[in-house]
């Protein structure tokens, strides 16, 4: 039973790790912030993987825990990330070399979004991931009148930073 479900989160993971990756990209600055964070929301993904029931999509759930990971991370006051060691089965992941190339092309959009507060980021994020409202509430747990509105207000803020 633990190896049925060891395979299928590597092959859901594998699939979608470059959520990951994106969520690292915005909430961290550095190339060893990225790993570090990468690696945390790996284990918060592992340690939480029985109890996705499946009542959304696996990215969908992937984007929740990934966020709120990021988010209550970077919210502490030491701006450390603590590890934990996860080499039981940190081999089995075929981690892919994050490749930049083409957020190198948005490096003044990424700049500014580093500017707003941790849910401002969180919805761009999603969308610019092209999720729906309703997807975009059920991730961050509001309503899809919520999402809209705040989702207005984060994209005058990004438009005032771009556009001094």
């Amino acid at each position: 039973m633990q190896k049925d479900l060891e395979t299928k989160f590597l092959t859901d993971f594998e699939k979608n790790q470059n959520i990951a990756h994106k969520i690292c990209r915005i909430y961290t600055t550095n190339t060893n912030a990225h790993k570090d964070l990468f690696q945390e929301i790996t284990i918060q993904l592992w340690k939480n993987y029985s109890k996705f029931r499946g009542d959304s999509k696996f990215s969908t759930w992937m984007y929740r825990v990934a966020l709120n990971t990021a988010i209550s991370l970077y919210r502490k006051s030491t701006r450390t990330v603590k590890t934990q060691d996860f080499s039981d089965f940190a081999y089995k992941i075929k981690a892919t070399d994050y490749d930049d190339t083409e957020e190198k092309q948005l490096e003044a959009l990424y700049k500014a979004i580093h500017q707003l507060n941790d849910i401002e980021k969180a919805l761009i994020f999603l969308y610019l991931e092209d999720k729906p409202y309703k997807e975009i509430a059920d991730t961050l747990g509001i309503s899809s009148v919520n999402a809209r509105v705040k989702m207005t207000r984060a994209k005058e803020k990004l438009k005032n930073i771009l556009n001094p």
